[in-house]
């Protein structure tokens, strides 16, 4: 007897149910152009809003119009030797933050790095897979988690990009009454003469 459509949905891996139905997790679905704005603003949301209610420092940059960067603050939680506890498939994606999770479920590429009390860790993913174990490196910074992704442009429509001259507000969302300090930096304005940083918001 065929399975029915119920039965399918629930051997969905977390990767396959972001890249099925992008909506339940974006808001838009596959078919919009608003898709890749859509992807960095629901990744700056989970990094800039804690589960306590406060709002951590966060930094984007926007290297192509399906490439982007996450920088935060948040102090990731850490195993009895203080290594990153390992999230989603093993790898560096914290089990607590779903948003980078998804994020990279519809992307061809992803790095992650986490400093974590000074001591850095990187690691490569392919959708939401790693590639391989994570690697040590000097940190930035005493402890915060940076993320670049490459939104797969197999799985976005053509033409598809992030929107130009996003604004602090943007990304953060009108909702939260609270706008704490964010830079982005839009490297592709670079190449049209214009300038690629955004006055933080206050």
């Amino acid at each position: 007897m065929e399975r029915s459509e119920a039965d399918r949905a629930g051997v969905m891996t977390f990767g396959e149910s972001v890249r099925s139905r992008p909506a339940i997790y974006f808001r838009v679905g596959r078919d919009s152009p608003e898709l890749p704005t859509e992807v960095l603003q629901t990744v700056v949301w989970d990094a800039m809003h804690r589960r306590d209610g406060s709002h951590g420092r966060v930094a984007v940059e926007i290297s192509s119009d399906l490439g982007f960067t996450v920088e935060d603050d948040r102090l990731r939680t850490a195993d009895d030797l203080g290594r990153p506890l390992p999230g989603f498939y093993g790898s560096l994606l914290d089990h607590a933050r779903w948003a980078p999770a998804a994020a990279a479920a519809l992307s061809s590429r992803t790095v992650i790095e986490v400093w974590l009390e000074g001591r850095g860790y990187r690691q490569e993913l392919v959708g939401s897979q790693p590639v391989g174990p994570w690697e040590e490196f000097a940190a930035p910074a005493a402890n915060g988690t940076r993320t670049t992704f490459q939104l797969d442009p197999a799985y976005c429509a053509p033409g598809e990009a992030i929107a130009w001259a996003l604004v602090p507000s943007e990304l953060h969302g009108e909702a939260c009454g609270m706008h704490p300090p964010m830079a982005i930096r839009d490297l592709r304005a670079e190449g049209r003469g214009g300038s690629s940083e955004q006055n933080p918001s206050t």
